[in-house]
């Protein structure tokens, strides 16, 4: 066996999330498989390089040596593979510009902008649920920019060499109910008043779940929790069977409430990520394109347009 980019990969990576669950999810993999690699790593360096403790993985003197050792050769590599994969994007197809994006109702308008400022740039989408996979892709040179949202409190892991820059320093989250629920009939909706309702969240959304948790228990509430994806959520709030939270761009629908939390307990940061190499730093008209986009669909959006109302900020985007 020799020592392959890979296993630096899986070496930095639990070093980074200090822990073998989190480093077999960042990499997509289970975490046996993840363990009986470190494993055989260990035993082919001949000593332990990450000592496992109650509160997670640390890395061993040895440990630190080699992932120390693995960083500046990793990040190398990274940056050859980007410049090299622009390089020939460019040579080969002309000009094309890769986004990527959480989901967001920012999203058509933003690409509708992008296709009218750059008509002869190809634009490609990819949309994803994790958005620390869309930075790594960014990372890597697979996407020019990613449009991703961090859930307060639990910050994502920006890799090195990328430019983020914030486009929405705290965006509330949302409920979604049912139209008949009893709490939809106020315009702002207390924790407390779903205290004996069951939630549902989508626990491959980075943070979501964690900051949920946090908000319940500081609450004082300690509900159902079903685990499953907004898709199948949307179903199952309209029956009444979860409620769960929303972005506030969300739209209601007939049998569908969309309700700011009193307090506003939990936010999210939105951010946009681009390579430093790319572009000069950042495709043209990109960030203002999706800032546009997005003040749109808030605008658009009666239960946020009233909430960005009340704290003056409606007027502040009509006049910027």
């Amino acid at each position: 066996m020799e020592l392959e980019v890979r296993h630096l990969k899986l070496l930095c990576a639990i070093a980074d999330t200090g822990s073998l669950h989190g480093a077999a999810r960042a990499l997509g993999t289970s975490q046996p498989a993840l363990t009986t690699q470190l494993q055989r790593i260990e035993a082919m360096l001949g000593g332990r390089l990450f000592a496992r403790e109650r509160t997670g993985c640390v890395p061993t003197a040895l440990g630190r040596s080699v992932v120390g050792r693995a960083r500046p050769l990793l990040a190398g590599l990274t940056a050859l593979v980007t410049e090299t994969r622009a390089t020939a994007a460019r040579g080969a197809d002309g000009d094309r510009l890769r986004i990527g994006s959480t989901a967001s109702r920012a999203i058509p308008g933003w690409l509708r902008r992008l296709r009218e400022r750059l008509p002869r740039t190809e634009t490609q989408l990819q949309v994803a649920v994790s958005a620390t996979a869309l930075l790594r892709h960014v990372a890597a040179g697979d996407l020019d920019v990613a449009f991703v949202h961090e859930v307060e409190g639990c910050p994502l892991r920006v890799p090195p060499g990328l430019d983020v820059h914030v486009l929405v320093e705290r965006e509330p989250q949302f409920v979604c109910l049912s139209a008949d629920h009893p709490a939809a009939r106020h315009r702002v909706v207390d924790l407390a008043d779903l205290a004996a309702d069951q939630w549902m969240i989508d626990p491959s959304v980075d943070g979501e779940w964690e900051g949920l948790r946090r908000v319940l228990d500081t609450a004082g509430l300690n509900p159902r929790v079903l685990h499953g994806d907004y898709l199948t959520a949307a179903g199952l709030v309209a029956t009444g069977e979860v409620v769960t939270l929303c972005q506030p761009t969300s739209l209601p629908r007939p049998d569908l409430a969309i309700r700011p939390l009193r307090d506003d307990p939990l936010g999210v940061r939105l951010m946009v990520a681009v390579h430093g190499g790319a572009y000069g730093g950042e495709p043209a008209g990109v960030r203002a394109d999706l800032e546009a986009a997005y003040w749109e669909a808030a605008a658009s959006a009666p239960a946020y347009r009233e909430w960005l109302g009340e704290r003056g900020w409606a007027e502040e985007r009509a006049r910027s």
